[in-house]
């Protein structure tokens, strides 16, 4: 049965996600008429009266760009000499509580904060780091390596090559450096002689070498990639995926996949990855918190698009039946209207 990533034919006139500047396919815009100072007394009202009052606190945080989140911060501290974090915490808690912290997060720090913890908790957390580095732009992660120094006192490169090895190590270092080539024009024999390098260092040859995979995945520019893509699928006769889920396992073929899947279209990546993180025996909240929040401002309308193509029902009626109170209230909120 062909994949949903198999075809092709329309990647080179797609626009890429990747040139989506913050603000153009969001579902959260900056609210018009903004005042800091009111949403910071309406929410030390909500947090200090008797019971919480979590509507407000999801109407306001829901309904504010991050850049406007974070003056009600700053006006709230001065209010209160407490920080809105300090209050949501203590006052918030769960899957709940988790997704307003993520709210008031600056988007780089929440990507940071993201990563620190994937790498270091018991066992590394990949499918966290390949989310984030397969679906980042080079300047986010050019910030994110910034805001890890800051509060580590420590590269970021470095505590990677603690916690990882071989291929996959080298493969997501290359992308956590943030050095991918940024040129929009295509050289279309570099991306014949790339597409005869993979096909003879994976399909045609007795084991696979994964190296050069690596080097032209991680390194090579988007568009460029794209031609690749359409110049493997002529040589080999499969997709380029195909040949790395073939021949590849573990966690290097989860990077790899995940790399191709962004060059073709991150909205429809990340469509998947919620789905997955709702379909079966329990949900995976922190993922399904992680993207609602980090593609708010970004591509969520696409993504949403592209999860009713991909599942014939709405993101906004899968989150309606898989969540609950407040929890659900608020990723509705952030998810905008049904579609």
């Amino acid at each position: 049965m062909p994949s949903l990533w198999d075809d092709l034919d329309s990647l080179m006139n797609t626009p890429s996600s990747f040139d989506i500047k913050t603000g153009e396919r969001g579902t959260i815009k900056p609210k018009e008429d903004f005042d800091a100072e009111d949403d910071a007394v309406a929410l030390r009202m909500a947090i200090e009266g008797l019971g919480t009052k979590e509507e407000i606190l999801i109407d306001v945080l829901s309904h504010r760009s991050n850049a406007q989140r974070q003056l009600i911060c700053e006006a709230y501290l001065e209010a209160t000499g407490r920080t809105l974090l300090e209050d949501l915490k203590e006052d918030t808690g769960g899957d709940f509580g988790s997704l307003l912290v993520a709210l008031i997060t600056p988007p780089a720090v929440f990507d940071c904060h993201e990563v620190r913890k994937a790498i270091s908790g018991a066992g590394t957390a990949c499918r966290i780091l390949i989310e984030i580095f397969a679906s980042r732009s080079n300047e986010q992660i050019k910030v994110l390596n910034d805001i890890y120094l800051q509060e580590t006192e420590r590269k970021l490169s470095h505590d990677l090559k603690v916690e990882l090895s071989g291929d996959f190590c080298n493969a997501l270092l290359l992308l956590a450096e943030g050095k991918r080539d940024e040129s929009t024009t295509v050289d279309p024999e570099q991306a014949l002689e790339d597409a005869q390098t993979l096909y003879e260092a994976g399909e045609k040859k007795w084991g696979t070498d994964e190296s050069k995979f690596v080097d032209i995945l991680c390194e090579r520019s988007i568009p460029q990639l794209r031609q690749t893509l359409v110049e493997y699928k002529n040589i080999s006769g499969k997709t380029l995926q195909q040949s790395i889920e073939g021949e590849m396992s573990g966690e290097l073929e989860a990077l790899l996949v995940a790399v191709i899947k962004c060059v073709k279209s991150v909205p429809t990546y990340f469509a998947e990855c919620l789905y997955d993180s709702m379909e079966g025996g329990g949900t995976d909240e922190a993922t399904l918190n992680r993207i609602m929040v980090s593609r708010s401002e970004i591509d969520l309308l696409d993504i949403k698009a592209e999860f009713k193509r991909l599942y014939n029902y709405s993101l906004h009626s899968a989150i309606e039946s898989d969540l609950s109170c407040e929890h659900r209230d608020c990723v509705k909120a952030i998810c905008g209207g049904d579609d």
